[in-house]
């Protein structure tokens, strides 16, 4: 089979589809392998466990790629929440929650106004929102992790529970999950949002308000990335300007992965889904292999290479820059 044909092959939609969902299934099934027993109810939920802040993340993530564009500032918003909350916790009890979730929110929309209004790259307008948003984190902690003392753990302490044997952060990604699905299969916004992705002319000819789908779009990416950031300081304890920052690559690489396009117009939550545990498995079968934990940004960012270069819609770009 020569070149073109196999292209043509990795091109189809369907093969798009069906390619996360064999790779995760064969990765589980090497990994049971190399190690048998992995696939146990407990090491399952362990794994759902620490893929659900990924997952979280890419969720929001998969909102501004799914209309072409993406959302460099996510880690630092998450970083941003986990200081707000450890900090606020001790005076306001459970009520820093919607707080540092509400700021995730914010700096989302001004990243979507930013790049809507300024007609402003969505990189460069994340990437800038997420320069400040650092700086602010930076300097609301004095550049410092911050602990969540024993008093602000008693309102972080659900979040680390169980219910009938099932972690709540799973039942928290699961509930964002599905909620990201429907509101992207069944709602107007989502709707619109996959018909700018697909092509924002024909958008603008539809009469689709573009320019708010976007601001929502990015909305939706920053409060996702605060939840995230929140999840993570209560499964650690501690909030951090720096925490998530390990995040932004296999995040994004875990939309791609599952195979939302990254010129906008497909894919979905379900795929990112698909694509978080792709990432998690590939992490744990590093650490199986024994690859030092500072080379896993550049297998991830060899996965994202390879994802792009496999699913990305030829079709859409007539000069690759």
């Amino acid at each position: 089979m020569n070149e073109f044909s196999l292209r043509q092959v990795f091109e189809g939609r369907w093969t798009q589809g069906a390619i996360p969902l064999v790779l995760l299934v064969a990765l589980l099934l090497i990994i049971e392998i190399a190690a048998p027993g992995f696939l146990t109810g407990e090491t399952v939920s362990l794994l759902f466990a620490n893929t659900a802040v990924l997952f979280i993340l890419a969720t929001g993530v998969t909102f501004a790629i799914l209309l072409g564009g993406i959302d460099l500032s996510i880690q630092a918003v998450a970083s941003l929440a986990s200081v707000i909350l450890a900090q606020l916790l001790p005076s306001l009890g459970l009520a820093a929650f919607p707080v540092a979730i509400l700021s995730g929110l914010a700096f989302g929309t001004l990243s979507g106004i930013v790049h809507v209004k300024l007609r402003v790259p969505s990189f460069v307008a994340t990437l800038a929102i997420g320069g400040v948003v650092t700086g602010l984190a930076l300097w609301v902690s004095n550049g410092r992790a911050i602990t969540i003392e024993e008093a602000g753990r008693e309102n972080t302490a659900w979040i680390n529970a169980t219910i009938a044997g099932v972690p709540v952060v799973v039942l928290i990604s699961a509930v964002i999950g599905i909620a990201a699905f429907l509101a992207l299969r069944y709602t107007r916004f989502g709707r619109q949002a996959i018909a700018v992705g697909a092509g924002e002319p024909a958008a603008w000819a539809a009469g689709i308000n573009v320019d708010r789908t976007k601001i929502i779009a990015f909305a939706a990416s920053g409060m996702l990335a605060a939840i995230a950031g929140v999840v993570l300081a209560a499964r650690l304890s501690s909030g951090s300007p720096v925490l998530a920052n390990q995040l932004l690559l296999p995040a994004i690489a875990a939309v791609i992965v599952g195979g939302t396009a990254i010129t906008g117009g497909l894919g979905g939550v379900a795929r990112t889904a698909v694509g978080a545990l792709i990432i998690s498995i590939v992490r744990i079968g590093m650490t199986f292999v024994g690859v030092n934990i500072f080379l896993e940004n550049m297998v991830f960012g060899a996965v994202l290479i390879a994802a792009v270069a496999i699913t990305i819609d030829r079709s859409k770009i007539a000069v690759i820059k």
